[in-house]
Parts: C-alpha cells; structure tokens; sequence
C-alpha cells in the first residue's frame, strides 16, 4: 500500500457517526485545542503521528491503566466514542480541560472533572488498544495475530484483573495527570462502555536510551538494561511496529502484552545476596551481568548460571527475539496473611505475540529460576492501531 491510499484510507469518509451516538459525546469538541498558559510550564508530547505516544516515547514516572467491557454490540456508537475519546485525549496532552472545561454552564456538570487545572501536562501520553473481545462483541475481523494468550506455568490469573474490550494507558510524569485521564475517558464512557479492572503503576521499570539512568524494580536490581532504545528505528521496524502484513488500520501499531506478576518479596527479602544475583544474573549494585564489571558490559550468556532470568530471556537464548518493554512497579497494599501485594506490572510492545512475548514467556514460565519469588496474577493482549492523523480518531479505520 502506497503512503497515499493509506492516507485516503485513514482520512476517507469512512463510517459516519455523529457526536450524539455516545452519551456524553454531545459535550466534547473536535477542534483543535488552543493556545494555554498551562501548557507552556511542561513539556508536551505530541498527540498526532505515524504511531500512536506512549510506545516508543521517553517512558515517564507514573501509569494508570485502565481496562473497558463495552455495553453495546453497535460498531457506529463504539466509533462515535472512540472519537469522543480522541477529542478529549488531544485536549488533556496539551494541557487542556476536556469539552467547556471545569468551570463551565453553572446549571450542568462540568465537562471537565477539575483536578489539573493548575498543573501543566507532565508529559502525558494516551494509549488504547482493543483486546480480542472487541472484535468478536462487535462483529468486527481482528487481526490474525491477536489471540488470546495461552496458559502459562506457574500462573493464577485473576478474571477480574484480567482481559476487557478496550484498554487505555495513561502515562505521565505526574500521578494526578494519569488519574485525570482514566477519570474523564471512563465518564464519557458512560453508556458505552464500563471500566473492567484498572492499575496504577509508579517507578518505571524500563529505560528508553542508555542517556537514562536504568531504573531498579521492587526487587531492587536495576531492570530494563537491554530494552530497546526508543531512538532505533531498525529494531522497533523489525520488532515492534506492524508493517505492511496489516490489516491496514494496524499499521504503524503495535501489540501490547500486559502481566499483573506478584513479588513474593517476603520470601525475596530473607534469600542470601548471592541466591539473588544468581538468580537474576546479574550483580546487584553495579547491574553487571556475570562475566562483566559495568552494567552495559556485553552479556555473555554462558557465564550466567542456567537458570537465571538474565541468561533465559537474552535475545541469544530467543533466536534474536525482542519486545519493547514499558513496566511500572506497583504496590496495592497488603492482603489478609499481612504481605505486601507489591510487583511488577509488566507491559511489553511487539510486531506479532506470537514471535515476542509467547515464546519468550515460555521459555521463562519453564526454567526460570525467578518463578519461585514470582506469580503472574493478571493478563491482557490489545491490538493498538497505528497513529492519529489530525481529523481522525483511535481506529477509524477499521470501522470504515
């Protein structure tokens, strides 16, 4: 397909929806946000582009995820919320209040929910997805690779954090602008759509680029160290981004893989130094793989211990293979034995599951030495379609 019929596609008549197909629609406007003194105070990601923000872009402090059943099997009033959505995404990543604001009819609700109004945009980026349900409540083809992922060794997955229709990942710097986010979609959701499962996530556990500093997770070794840098384009066209195997309005998109895993940090926290670096493969102040003195020193495989996470889930133990990493620690209080419930909520980007995350996980799921200190709890595959183009909206066309 030709730059130019992909952009006649994206940009063509398509389905027609009008802004009063989803309750609440009638609230938000389509044009362009202006011009704010807000905005100028934080820095801004840029909304529009071959791909959706949020994936590769500069991974921010904080996340809060959210997972959406939608309410209604009619594909024109899930596309007229979807462009709501849009709408209201341009607006809160540059800075701006949602529809009239936060202040606006004094006999009507605000269209706005209020709490950014005196702080700029922290980087917020939106990103959706539509998880293997949306296609079939819809009625809709879904791309060959999107499937349920299967089951896995070792995991208890919890149907109530796991799956829904449609996915949102709200990420910025500051935690008030994620919340913001996720508050405001899911009220214009209403009628359409209800929120399923949410996480909020602080502390990433990935890097974008050597030029940061490699953050630790929960367990307090440094974690991300061979994710993909967000600056190389060969590797994010090879793993990462769909091409031209489609469907069409996936292109430039990505599939998103997401794992609740639950940190037995009780058990971790009385195992001997050494047992925790054997078991991750690396040391633990320096981030070194063994073998190596400084962190970014080339792994070599076979001078980590069998069965260690490092070794396991290398390219060179994979056939090559990659995924885009974006994780987030998370700690949710504490259950009835009084232990943490506290890990890693893990999120990863790749071109087809089934050439990333699943024979990655296998592998893992099989030999890692991790799994005793580990349990994957929650789980959720999306398709996210490629990037918005200005007078568009999340997948438009797929409904065209």
């Amino acid at each position: 397909m030709t730059d130019l019929s992909r952009r006649r596609l994206l940009t063509g008549a398509g389905l027609a929806v009008g802004a009063g197909a989803a309750t609440g629609a009638g609230l938000v406007r389509f044009a362009p946000p202006e011009p704010a003194a807000a905005a100028a105070s934080g820095e801004l990601i840029p909304f529009y582009g071959p791909h959706q923000s949020g994936i590769a872009t500069p991974v921010q402090e904080r996340l809060q995820f959210a997972a959406f059943d939608l309410s209604t099997a009619s594909p024109a009033r899930v596309a007229a919320l979807l462009k709501v959505w849009t709408a209201a995404a341009v607006r809160m990543t540059a800075a701006q209040e949602v529809g009239r604001g936060a202040t606006g009819r004094a006999t009507a609700p605000p269209d706005d929910s209020g709490e950014t109004l005196d702080l700029d945009a922290s980087r917020l980026t939106v990103t959706v997805g539509f998880g293997p349900s949306f296609f079939t409540r819809l009625n809709l083809r879904a791309p060959g690779p999107l499937k349920e992922l299967p089951a896995f060794p070792g995991e208890r997955l919890d149907p109530a954090r796991s799956g829904g229709d449609i996915c949102v990942q709200a990420c910025a710097d500051d935690p008030q602008v994620t919340v913001h986010a996720v508050r405001n979609l899911t009220r214009l959701a209403a009628g359409t759509a209800t929120l399923r499962w949410s996480q909020s996530g602080f502390g990433r556990a990935a890097s974008s680029s050597r030029s940061e500093k490699t953050p630790r997770n929960l367990m307090g070794f440094k974690d991300g160290t061979n994710n993909i840098a967000i600056h190389d384009r060969d590797k994010l066209a090879r793993h990462v981004w769909v091409g031209d195997e489609g469907p069409e309005w996936m292109y430039g998109g990505s599939y998103m893989v997401t794992r609740r895993i639950r940190m037995h940090l009780d058990l971790w926290d009385r195992t001997p130094l050494r047992q925790q670096e054997d078991t991750i493969g690396r040391t633990k102040r320096e981030g070194a793989p063994y073998g190596g003195d400084e962190e970014f020193d080339p792994v070599r495989i076979h001078a980590l211990p069998p069965r260690s996470h490092v070794r396991l889930a290398h390219p060179d133990s994979n056939d090559g293979r990659r995924i885009l990493r974006r994780g987030y620690s998370y700690s949710d209080g504490n259950d009835s034995r009084g232990r943490l419930d506290a890990g890693l909520f893990f999120i990863a980007y790749q071109r087809d599951p089934e050439t990333g995350f699943i024979p990655l996980q296998r592998q893992l799921a099989a030999r890692d030495a991790l799994n005793r200190y580990i349990q994957h709890v929650g789980s959720g595959v999306w398709a996210c379609p490629g990037g918005v183009r200005r007078g568009s909206f999340w997948g438009e066309a797929l409904f065209s």
